[in-house]
């Protein structure tokens, strides 16, 4: 299986249309997208930067962001791409998704308890699971920011340390982009896509993950 992971795209159209580019005519299993397709805007961004990707011959799975607009959930929803709250499946693999953030300073607009984040993954995910999640796990290079803090999910940790999924993907944090382990886990944050930042991830025997940038 392999799969394209992208992230805070903060409705940037000409970073989707050029991954695109990249992508068109390669070999992928599912795009994965991390949250954040707009930054404060509504379902009209969001479809704006969908369009190239959703033009793919490849299925895709995305969550809102915390910067996401009201409507986009909805928007995920009537595309039949919405994994938030969900567990969904392509190949075999299932995938659980877990749209905006941890509660932040910010007061932006989708964000969660870590109780609610717990009770998304009790409720919908299976052993071997890939997670999608907009929020990082605390204590991570992928939770970092610039000055030093981790402000991750103590949840998504909690719950990884217990149930080890073979592989996170998680955006949110911008300068945290990098590849970490949590016991067994892989956490991917691919980096921002409206900074050309994506990754290719590839489940074999032994997973490979390639940080790229267009």
């Amino acid at each position: 299986m392999r799969f394209v992971a992208v992230t805070d795209i903060h409705e940037n159209s000409k970073r989707s249309q050029q991954l695109a580019g990249v992508l068109r005519g390669e070999e992928f299993d599912a795009l994965l997208v991390a949250g954040d397709l707009t930054h404060f805007s509504g379902a009209d961004k969001a479809v704006e930067v969908l369009k190239p990707l959703l033009e793919l011959d490849i299925p895709v799975f995305a969550v809102h962001g915390n910067c996401d607009g009201r409507d986009v959930p909805e928007l995920l929803s009537g595309l039949g791409i919405n994994a938030h709250n969900r567990r969904v499946e392509v190949g075999g693999v299932g995938i659980v998704g877990i749209g905006g953030s941890n509660i932040t300073p910010f007061h932006t607009i989708w964000e969660l308890t870590e109780d609610e984040i717990l009770r998304i993954l009790e409720r919908n995910y299976r052993e071997g699971d890939i997670i999608l999640s907009h929020v990082p796990p605390h204590g991570t290079v992928a939770d970092r920011v610039h000055f030093g803090h981790h402000v991750g999910s103590r949840a998504l940790r909690e719950f990884i340390e217990r149930e080890a999924p073979p592989v996170v993907v998680c955006g949110h944090i911008h300068e945290g982009r990098g590849i970490d382990r949590i016991g067994e886990t892989l956490v991917v944050n691919p980096g921002p896509l409206f900074r050309k930042y994506y990754a290719v991830i590839e489940l074999e025997e032994e997973i490979k993950v390639e940080l790229k940038k267009l």
